[in-house]
């Protein structure tokens, strides 16, 4: 299976994450995370990477933090928009 075909489309990777699409939508519009690669169609892919990106945002709402402190710890922490180690 080639990595191209473990990338998946943003409803999915909601689902996977165990948030709504609406919620991811605005995740990615506030810039807590970028998908892992956007088609020439302009279709936005996440990668197993992002999902777990994903899930820790999930979990630290969950705890309180709001967004945008979620978004000053990724921005001063050493890891890019979609979770990977600078």
């Amino acid at each position: 299976m080639s990595q191209k075909s473990k990338l998946l489309p943003i409803g999915t990777a909601a689902k996977k994450a165990g948030i709504s699409r609406q919620s991811l939508q605005y995740y990615l519009m506030v810039g807590l995370i970028e998908p892992t690669e956007v088609t020439p169609t302009s279709r936005r892919l996440f990668d197993e990477e992002s999902i777990k990106r994903i899930r820790l945002i999930k979990k630290l709402s969950d705890s309180g933090y709001p967004l945008r402190a979620i978004r000053e710890l990724f921005l001063e922490g050493r890891t890019d928009l979609r979770g990977k180690k600078k």
